[in-house]
């Protein structure tokens, strides 16, 4: 069985990121970002999809910035 997780979810793990970004990621299909399951209009994703797409993507990217408030 497939663990399935919500919008909020998802944004959560990449990034934190908005709803735009996910939608943009969703349009954008150069981005080969995972395409939802809906059920009852709602929108799911499978937890190992999502997880092996920002592995992918996150493994050439650049450290993100610390805010000033994480600086050590």
């Amino acid at each position: 069985m497939d663990v399935m997780m919500t919008s909020k979810q998802v944004r959560q793990t990449c990034g934190p990121v908005t709803d735009m970004t996910l939608w943009r990621w969703l349009r954008d299909e150069s981005t080969g970002f995972p395409k939802p399951v809906y059920v009852n209009r709602r929108r799911y994703w499978r937890a190992a999809e999502v997880s092996a797409w920002w592995a992918s993507r996150s493994k050439d990217a650049p450290p993100a910035p610390q805010r000033a408030d994480q600086a050590a």
